[in-house]
């Protein structure tokens, strides 16, 4: 489950640089800056919901 968690927020991350990128790159002007970050909100609510399925099904407990 840790490297599921660790495989989307790096994904995230990537996302997010990209559509810094793309932001920079087109000025502001292209679809691609808003189809990065639509991606990253969707990357993140998938990984929101497993880590609430992973607590739920007791994958994810509350001991470190």
């Amino acid at each position: 489950m840790k490297i599921v968690v660790i495989l989307f927020l790096i994904f995230i991350v990537g996302s997010l640089a990209s559509a810094l990128y793309f932001m920079i790159k087109d000025r502001g002007q292209g679809e691609r800056t808003v189809k990065a970050l639509t991606v990253r909100v969707v990357l993140s609510v998938v990984l929101f919901a497993l880590l609430m399925l992973g607590i739920y099904s007791g994958l994810i407990t509350g001991k470190l």
